[in-house]
């Protein structure tokens, strides 16, 4: 597909339009001053919908042992005293 050119007082002149037609059509535009390139103005890429955080982690833990029994014996602690 040719790109479509544009001298750079008429896109100045129709700025917003010219760049709504951009996003609609999906065809880049070449900007030019004296017939010499200035500036390409393509399309967005899309966007992609956000991603959900709830079970973003699933998967990524790793459980060892008895996660329900004390994690050391049940004596007094010295800190406890």
């Amino acid at each position: 597909m040719a790109m479509e050119e544009m001298a750079i007082s008429k896109f100045k002149a129709t700025c917003l339009a010219t760049l709504e037609r951009v996003r609609r059509t999906g065809r880049p535009l070449r900007v030019t001053r004296f017939g010499k390139p200035v500036a390409d103005v393509i399309p967005p890429t899309p966007e992609r919908p956000p991603r959900a955080w709830l079970g973003t982690l699933r998967g990524t833990l790793d459980l060892r042992g008895d996660i329900v029994a004390p994690s050391s014996d049940l004596v007094p602690w010295e800190a406890l005293k």
